[in-house]
């Protein structure tokens, strides 16, 4: 899992660090003093974040506050001495709220009973096929995009893991040569509404994020052949054979970063 540790108290968040290597060995964890750099490390949906509640210059409900307007799926358990904030916490739908000193069995507790959690791979609405052609499934059936713009747009999100994107990098990708012009980004914010649109008739407008000027893509909500290719799964080794998003110019760095990672 990929889980966020924020405590100012340096000791308890190695204690945290070593618990956690223990419960969910071999997962991706990430420990912060500081509350800022915590929200400046969120690139890609993270699954649980453990945090005190007093921090310096931005408390705890505050920062779960900003990373839940990301990621609104995330679970917030927070780690602290004190009660105060209890109740915020509560009206935050916290997924829990363990006193200090913790437990390796309190935290495994709340772990195992979080309030959302990922869908299995294979119950995952949107089925995504990035080597060859880029192409977009719902319940079986092929995605019609309206604009290709639009469909490039979300094949570039796809690419990025998460990611959150502004609108400078989406055009140095998807338009190299167009420059920041303000005419570029008015067709671009027209293909990020036109793709949002389009997966809203399909009911799952809910596979982008959106926040403050920033657009990425939900992973937990896409099943995807270059994602399991990175998490080893050993069919997609097999089926990736050189070629990904073959329509793409952007997606030319990325095929390469592949062959490396495991073709001899």
């Amino acid at each position: 899992m990929y889980i966020l540790g924020v405590d100012d108290n340096v000791q308890s968040l190695l204690l945290l660090e070593k618990m956690l290597d223990n419960i969910d060995h071999g997962g991706e964890h990430l420990f912060f003093t500081d509350p800022m750099q915590a929200l400046e490390s969120l690139d890609k949906p993270v699954e649980i974040v453990f945090s005190e509640t007093k921090l310096p210059g931005l408390d705890g409900i505050q920062l779960a506050r900003k990373i839940l307007e990301r990621y609104p799926l995330c679970n917030i358990i927070f780690l602290t001495d004190s009660r105060e904030y209890m109740s915020l916490a509560f009206e935050i739908h916290a997924s829990g709220y363990i006193m200090k000193p913790f437990t390796e069995k309190q935290l495994m507790d709340a772990i195992l009973h979080r309030r959302y959690r990922l869908p299995e791979l294979n119950d995952r609405p949107v089925k995504v096929q990035c080597f060859g052609n880029f192409e977009v499934f719902v319940n079986g059936e092929a995605v019609r995009f309206r604009r290709q713009k639009s469909k490039e747009l979300f094949a570039y999100l796809i690419d990025r893991r998460g990611a959150l994107c502004n609108m400078d990098m989406i055009i140095g990708n998807i338009e190299p040569e167009a420059g920041g012009e303000k005419s570029i980004k008015a067709k671009m914010r027209v293909y990020a509404g036109d793709l949002i649109m389009n997966l809203m008739d399909l009911g799952i407008e809910n596979v982008i994020i959106k926040s403050r000027g920033l657009i990425g893509v939900n992973t937990s909500m896409v099943d995807c052949d270059y994602y399991r290719y990175l998490d080893g799964d050993p069919y997609a080794i097999s089926k990736f054979a050189g070629e990904y998003m073959t329509q793409y110019e952007f997606a030319a760095e990325t095929c390469t970063f592949l062959e490396m990672k495991y073709i001899k």
